[in-house]
């Protein structure tokens, strides 16, 4: 019995989170409550408290089924290094990229967070979640790209923060574009080209290097 009440609690915050994505995606974050949430997810307020504490906890939650999956692809093993980390920091911006066109759930989310997120102050710990978020990425990339010079794949004398700089910018530019405009390019069979072209820079560029 015990077993089957934690599936079913497990099953009600899964519904929770799709239909707060759904509504976040359709009407913006600001214009939806837990109110709203509860009421199209067939609850009551009740449920959605039992699981999250405000609408910031709910929203850090949608956002980490995405996002944290994403972290863990940049990740080093256990012994802090990557066994080819030109490789996995490419296969790993692609995959981003292409599976934001692919996946529903991934570019719903991606969506609400690059269209629909109002920064308000009911959802502060939101935008504190996403300054370490982007911080921790940073720090995973400049790892990647610092363990890449060691291994001879980058060279010596690369700015490793501005290419790390470059590359998010890329990637968010990348997605926000084609979130807002996908009629305007293939996002699929471009992410590759991308970034091929990025690790191009990275190798031949004198405005990336030191100074």
């Amino acid at each position: 019995m015990a077993r089957k009440t934690k599936e079913e609690a497990q099953e009600t915050r899964a519904l929770i989170l799709e239909t707060a994505e759904r509504l976040f995606s359709a009407q913006g974050v600001a214009r939806t409550s837990l109110h709203h949430i509860a009421d199209a997810a067939g609850l009551t307020r009740g449920a959605i408290y039992w699981h999250f504490k405000n609408k910031s906890d709910l929203f850090n939650a949608m956002a980490d089924r995405i996002c944290l999956p994403m972290e863990t692809a940049l990740e080093p093993d256990t012994t802090g290094l990557y066994q080819d980390p030109l490789s996995q920091l490419r296969q790993g911006i692609v995959k981003v990229m292409q599976e934001t066109t692919s996946d529903e759930r991934q570019r719903r989310v991606f969506d609400v967070l690059f269209n629909k997120c109002e920064y308000t102050e009911d959802i502060d710990a939101v935008l504190q979640r996403r300054h370490a978020a982007m911080k921790d990425g940073a720090a995973r990339v400049q790892g990647l790209l610092r363990q890449a010079i060691e291994r001879g794949q980058m060279p010596g004398t690369l700015n490793v923060q501005r290419a790390e700089v470059m590359l998010h910018s890329i990637l968010t530019g990348a997605l926000g574009l084609w979130l807002f405009e996908p009629d305007r390019f293939d996002l699929q069979a471009e992410a590759e080209r991308m970034i091929d072209a990025y690790i191009d820079m990275l190798r031949l560029s004198p405005a990336l290097q030191q100074a």
